[in-house]
C-alpha cells in the first residue's frame, strides 16, 4: 500500500486543530497514575527497563532507558514511534498498559531507521497488536528482510533482527492519519538510508506544542565503509541536517533518549526545560559537526594510510 500524495497539503494551523481534539479525555487520569520512575543508571543497556512518562498533552514515552519508544494517543486509536529489541518489546506492551492505554488500540508502528536496537522489537508489537507497520524506502524493505543492506554505513557491524510482515510504504512529507491524529513523515537518510524523522502537533487544552521526533544524526559506520566515498550519502545528510533544523520544533525527541537528554528533560527535579524552539537548530549542528569531523578524520587517514577509523561504535 502507498500512501496517496494527496493528503501532504495539511497545513501547520489544520494539524494542530486537529491534534488539539486527538487527547483522549481520560488523559488527566492517566496521568495521575503515572508515577515518578526510578532514575536510570548512567550507562543503561538497550533493554534496561524503565516507567513510562507522560511527555506532553497525548504523547508519551514507553521505551527503555536507553532506546525510544514513543506513543502517541487519540479515542480513535494510537500511533506507536520504534520498536527497541525484541526482548525489550513486552516492556513497551506494559508501559502502554501501565498508562491505562490498551497495545491492542496501536493502529499504526513507525520507525526511525532500520537497526535491532529501534526496530529488533516491532514483529513482536505488530503480532501482538494487530498494528500496521510503516516505513520510508529502503527501511521498509530492510524490515521486510530483517537485516539492512550495504546502503547502510554500519552494515558489516549490526545484527539481524525478526523481519516483519507486510510493512507499508510511505513517502517523505506523506501523512499518517489516525482519527484526529496527523503524523508526516521527514526523509533523513544519513545514519541509515532509510532514516525518518517524525513529526505531529500536541494539544493540552489549547496550548499546542510542534512534537519532532528526530532521527539520529551520527555518522556511525562498520571498518569498510567511509563517508568520503559516499558523495550521495553525504549529500543526502547534509540535507537531512537542514531539514531537521527548519522543522516547527518545540519539543525534540530522539532514538536515544541520551541524544536530547529527554529524560532528564521529562523530571521535574532537573530544572531542564521540556520545550525549547532551538532544540532542533542545535541538534542539526550537532550533527554536522560530528559529520564534518568524521570527513576531515577520513581524509587525514587517507593522506596518512592509516585506517579511517577505530574498530565501529556501538548502532546509536
Amino acid at each position: 500500500m502507498r500512501f496517496r500524495t494527496g493528503v501532504l497539503a495539511v497545513s501547520l494551523a489544520s494539524s494542530l486543530l486537529a491534534a488539539c481534539a486527538s487527547a483522549p479525555h481520560a488523559d488527566k487520569a492517566h496521568i495521575a497514575k503515572v508515577a515518578l520512575p526510578a532514575p536510570c543508571p548512567a550507562d543503561p543497556s538497550w533493554d534496561e527497563p524503565t516507567a513510562p512518562r507522560h511527555i506532553y498533552a497525548n504523547t508519551w514515552y514507553v521505551g527503555t532507558c536507553a532506546i525510544s519508544a514513543i506513543l502517541i494517543t487519540s479515542d480513535a486509536g494510537h500511533i506507536l514511534i520504534d520498536g527497541v529489541t525484541d526482548k525489550a518489546a513486552p516492556r513497551i506492551e506494559a508501559n502502554i498498559r501501565a498508562l491505562g492505554f490498551e497495545p491492542e488500540d496501536v493502529r499504526y508502528i513507525v520507525s526511525s531507521h532500520e537497526h535491532l536496537d529501534h526496530v529488533g522489537g516491532i514483529a513482536r508489537l505488530q503480532r501482538d497488536t494487530g498494528a500496521s507497520v510503516v516505513a520510508r524506502e529502503p527501511a521498509a524493505t530492510a524490515l521486510e528482510r530483517g537485516h539492512s543492506d550495504r546502503s547502510d554505513p554500519q552494515f558489516l557491524s549490526v545484527a539481524k533482527f525478526p523481519p516483519v510482515a507486510s510493512v507499508q510504504r510511505i513517502g517523505d512529507g506523506e501523512t499518517l492519519r489516525v482519527g484526529p491524529l496527523v503524523l508526516t513523515a521527514h526523509a533523513t537518510p544519513g545514519h541509515t538510508a532509510g532514516g525518518t524523522s517524525w513529526t505531529w502537533s500536541s494539544c493540552d487544552g489549547a496550548v499546542c506544542r510542534a512534537m519532532v521526533y528526530a532521527d539520529s544524526v551520527t555518522p556511525f559506520s562498520d571498518k569498510i565503509y567511509r563517508y568520503s566515498e559516499n558523495a550521495g550519502m553525504v549529500a543526502a545528510f547534509r540535507n537531512s541536517l537542514t531539514t531537521i533544523a527548519e522543522l516547527p520544533c518545540d519539543i525534540l525527541l530522539t532514538p536515544h533518549p541520551s541524544a536530547s537528554r529527554l529524560l532528564e528533560r521529562l523530571d521535574p527535579a532537573s530544572g531542564i526545560a521540556l520545550a525549547d524552539t532551538n532544540a532542533c537548530r542545535a541538534y542539526a549542528a550537532t550533527g554536522t559537526d560530528k559529520l564534518d569531523a568524521r570527513l576531515a578524520k577520513e581524509q587525514a587517514d587517507r593522506a596518512s594510510n592509516a585506517p579511517s577509523h577505530e574498530k565501529p561504535a556501538p548502532s546509536h
